[in-house]
């Protein structure tokens, strides 16, 4: 009880933090004035926001710049822990903005949104291009959800039409949310279901000891020939293969 409630008063200190350089980030920039070090502050806000939910971070690897990240998806936890590596932006479901001050943060962050339906993919894919081409990581989540960190889900092939542009390095990225001292996926870190954000935090917050294993793998340089569902399944075979696990047919 006496961790959760310090690992509380530490969340809701480093939330306000986060609101206040928000604040500062928006007014520099209606001033016309953006500043050039907001990235480097949503990094420093991640990695110092996986320190106060008390999670353990093992890296191995690292992200390369202007790689198209490839990651399987457990939680919203993934953002912060994969944020934390290095200056990067992410594709995620509009839902995630409207979350109170993360969506605003990864807003702040130049995270790409994409809307359900609403026919915005070709915009999306261009400014992820673009990124890209300024060497800027991005990262995306193929499985369009989250899982149980059981296994990984089937990879949706036309998010990797960003991949055959040509120089694109596709990078496979595989996390795992454990207990320090067992090896098996952790489940109170996976974001599935019914399940809601306050719920998530507080099983989070209070966990004694959870681990995140996050493993870079060597990136992949498709040619402008590789088709979409080939990189798609390459990338969830690697993943999978990190993780020890055996995939379920695609």
């Amino acid at each position: 009880m006496l961790r959760t409630s310090w690992r509380l008063l530490r969340l809701v200190e480093h939330l306000l933090t986060g609101t206040m350089i928000g604040l500062w980030i928006y007014l520099l920039e209606r001033l016309g004035r953006p500043p050039a070090w907001t990235a480097r502050a949503v990094r420093w806000w991640n990695q110092r926001l996986c320190r106060v939910l008390g999670l353990t971070l093992e890296v191995s690897g690292r992200v390369a710049p202007g790689a198209l990240v490839v990651a399987n998806h457990v939680s919203w936890l993934d953002v912060p822990v994969l944020g934390a590596q290095g200056e990067m932006g992410f594709l995620s479901k509009s839902e995630v903005r409207r979350w109170p001050l993360i969506g605003w943060f990864a807003h702040l962050a130049g995270t790409h949104f994409i809307v359900r339906g609403a026919n915005q993919t070709e915009q999306v894919m261009q400014g992820i291009a673009d990124d890209l081409r300024s060497g800027r990581a991005v990262v995306i989540f193929p499985e369009g959800t989250t899982s149980d960190g059981q296994d990984v889900r089937r990879f949706h092939p036309r998010l990797f039409a960003l991949a055959q542009i040509p120089g694109t390095r596709l990078q496979p990225v595989a996390i795992r949310y454990q207990h320090a001292e067992h090896p098996a996926p952790e489940r109170a870190a996976a974001y599935t279901g019914n399940d809601n954000l306050a719920l998530s935090l507080l099983r989070i917050v209070r966990h004694p000891a959870l681990h995140v294993r996050i493993e870079c793998l060597p990136p992949l340089t498709p040619t402008p020939t590789t088709r979409r569902h080939e990189l798609a399944e390459q990338t969830r075979t690697a993943i999978t293969q990190s993780l020890d696990l055996h995939p379920e047919p695609a």
